[in-house]
């Protein structure tokens, strides 16, 4: 059986020399501590070579920067380059103005990848293209009526917008009883009120007529283990009442 061959720093130098080579640049390894250096005209670039994108190796390209702008990382090609993780790797050194080298040893002949060549970050670009993250951020925040997480928890259930919703909900028909999506809404639970008692995905709620909600047993018990916001909501919805019952 044939062993898969482990790459070292020095095999990723070769091809990576090669490539600049011809391209005209002259290379030599190990220059005041930096792994490769390349040179044509005006143009420095400078490679950091390394088996793995760590945060040390970041640290060293952008000290480098300081001395070019067309500095390179390179290290050996990721089995998945489709994962979140690979995209978001990408991400980091395309916000650092680094550029990113793959070499694959796969091959008899290493072959390199350019992933991104080292270029200004574009900010403005960015936020415009996370602008729908950025919306649903603000609109998960403007759903939640106080802060009931600890950030930085793990392992613990998190208060979200959307369950909020469904406390007010369970609130409203423990409150008032049987009641219909529209006048739900009219108390305040949103535009989301229908679609969360269709999908019913704690099983709090079920339909007792054609438009006609209740709250089960399950809805009531697991309500309970909420009494700040089940306070909060039983009061915000017995003023709402008073407002509509009030003659104009």
């Amino acid at each position: 059986m044939n062993e898969k061959k482990k790459i070292l720093e020095a095999d990723l130098y070769k091809p990576i020399q090669k490539h600049f080579t011809r391209e005209g640049y002259k290379v030599n390894g190990e220059v005041k501590d930096c792994d490769l250096t390349a040179v044509k005209g005006e143009h420095l670039v400078i490679v950091e070579l390394k088996l793995n994108l760590t945060v040390d190796l970041l640290i060293q390209a952008t000290k480098r920067q300081r001395l070019t702008d067309l500095v390179y990382i390179a290290i050996p090609r990721p089995k998945n380059m489709r994962s979140r993780r690979w995209k978001d790797i990408c991400h980091l050194v395309r916000r650092l103005e680094l550029g990113l080298i793959t070499v694959s040893a796969a091959n008899k002949v290493p072959k390199i990848q350019f992933i991104q060549h080292p270029e200004p970050f574009d900010f403005i670009k960015s936020q415009k293209a996370s602008s729908r993250r950025r919306n649903s951020l603000l609109t998960e925040i403007e759903g939640r009526s106080a802060d009931y997480n600890v950030g930085g928890s793990s392992k613990t259930k998190i208060m979200t917008a959307y369950k909020e919703t469904c406390i007010m909900i369970a609130c409203c028909l423990e409150q008032c009883g049987r009641m219909a999506p529209k006048d739900l809404i009219k108390l305040g639970t949103g535009t989301k009120t229908q679609s969360i008692l269709s999908k019913n995905y704690y099983k709090w709620f079920e339909r007792v007529d054609r438009g006609i909600y209740e709250i089960t047993e399950k809805g009531k018990e697991e309500l309970s283990g909420f009494p700040q916001l089940k306070e909060h909501y039983m009061r915000e919805i017995t003023i709402k009442k008073e407002k509509l019952l009030k003659p104009e």
